[in-house]
């Protein structure tokens, strides 16, 4: 089968073009992989700063990241993560544990006995999980996130203290204009099968030794092709397949998959009439910041814990790297979503980030700050928004990426499902031998 089939191109070797390329290596079909840049992992990557190694964003895995996981196993770099059961804690505000139960009642018992809510709002909060639950987790249509809240009554701490920050970290979009059935996808992979899938995995390496670097070794073992620092500029459909051309070159593939950010994709597409209808449904979509501020203090200082949550300021996360990468004394401050910070320099929102942390945990001052500012970091998340299939219109042209069609929202496990679904696609439609 292999022998007969031209080499895939991959266009984008982001965690979707590079999951499309492991699994279809995996399987013996040899793959071409595009990368504009000269690191793999889009916008889930390492990047160098006063010889420590950062990313360009903070990072999290879910329990119930299957499709991430399987692929994490497959290139062998499980003993890369974290694993800590489910401890959601706002220092002096909040806190919530999940005891050793299965689903769901770890959660249930969780939110009963959870530190700095009434205890009607636990009740309430327990009577919302179960609903859900009731509802198979399933809209009739969809609503805002701030809707959903408002119809079941979480308002109050239990929407400020949970509900509205895990909207953040998953959809990374505004309760009011969230996804309610995207945010309620999440919850129920997350909840309602096994206790292990609502832990959290904190990646023990930069980003790009995460999976990246593995799964570039895979590929290349399995006569697979990446071509780094090579920015395809135009596709031309051909009798044969699909031309790709890039700055000095072209190379002609039977399939294609496009795997780069949607705004990426666009122009892309343009010569393409068959993908107007993509073209259409990526046009639309609006877009939201992450800001990543990493500061370094000295090595003594320490978190009680390696995540912790924030709240009444800018800062909504802060990661302790000592915990994970051994890098003491790095902290991580993550700003979801749009908010104030966009309107201030870097400079000035480090250091509001690093009073926020001052008057929270009693810091000294910080000896160096990183600010990374990611203006599409995803797209935005919002009810009812349109996202093209990863089947087009096109025969044997495929897209991939974490805002295609799927149950997840802007993650790297959304962007891992797109790319083995595509991979799936390329190889149903090669003829038996």
């Amino acid at each position: 089968m292999a022998e007969r089939l031209k080499r895939v191109g991959i266009i984008g070797a982001g965690y979707a073009g590079i999951a499309a390329a492991v699994r279809l290596a995996d399987g013996g079909i040899p793959v071409t992989l595009f990368e504009a840049g000269r690191v793999l992992g889009g916008r889930a990557r390492g990047v160098d700063h006063q010889g420590i190694r950062l990313d360009n964003g903070q990072h999290m895995l879910l329990g119930a990241y299957r499709d991430t996981l399987e692929m994490m196993d497959r290139v062998g770099v499980r003993d890369a993560m974290l694993r800590l059961p489910l401890s959601l804690s706002i220092p002096g505000r909040f806190a919530l544990k999940t005891p050793a139960l299965p689903a769901p009642f770890h959660l249930l018992l969780g939110l009963l006995n959870a530190q700095g809510l009434p205890f009607g709002e636990r009740l309430s909060a327990i009577r919302f999980a179960l609903r859900l639950r009731l509802m198979n987790f399933r809209l009739p249509q969809d609503i805002s996130v701030a809707c959903l809240l408002a119809r079941h009554r979480q308002g109050g701490n239990i929407s400020r203290l949970l509900w509205e920050p895990l909207c953040l970290a998953a959809l990374n979009t505004p309760i009011d204009q969230a996804s309610a059935q995207v945010f309620l996808n999440v919850l129920r992979d997350s909840f309602s099968h096994a206790r292990s899938d609502s832990d959290m995995l904190l990646p023990r390496s930069d980003l790009s030794a995460l999976l990246p670097d593995a799964a570039a070794k895979l590929i290349r073992g399995r006569n697979g092709e990446i071509r780094t620092g090579c920015r395809v500029h135009r596709i031309e459909s051909t009798e044969s397949g699909f031309d790709l051309h890039w700055p000095g070159g072209s190379e002609n593939f039977s399939h294609v998959i496009c795997a780069t950010a949607p705004q990426h994709a666009l122009p892309l597409l343009a010569g393409l009439p068959a993908l107007a209808p993509a073209r259409e449904s990526i046009s639309s979509m609006s877009y939201q910041p992450i800001a990543t501020i990493y500061l370094q203090y000295p090595e003594q200082v320490r978190l009680p814990q390696a995540m912790l949550g924030m709240s009444e300021g800018w800062a909504q996360w802060v990661f302790d790297r000592g915990w994970t990468h051994g890098t003491a004394g790095l902290l991580a401050v993550v700003i979801s979503a749009e908010g104030r910070h966009q309107d201030v320099a870097p400079e000035q929102m480090a250091e509001r980030v690093a009073e926020e942390l001052t008057l929270a945990f009693g810091l000294p001052q910080a000896l160096w700050h990183k600010v990374i500012m990611e203006k599409r970091a995803t797209f935005a998340c919002t009810a009812g928004v349109a996202r093209p299939d990863q089947k087009t219109g096109l025969k044997n042209f495929y897209l991939a990426g974490d805002y295609t069609a799927g149950d997840y929202p802007a993650t790297i496990e959304g962007a891992v499902r797109s790319g083995v679904k595509c991979a799936g696609l390329v190889s149903g439609s090669l003829s038996p031998a």
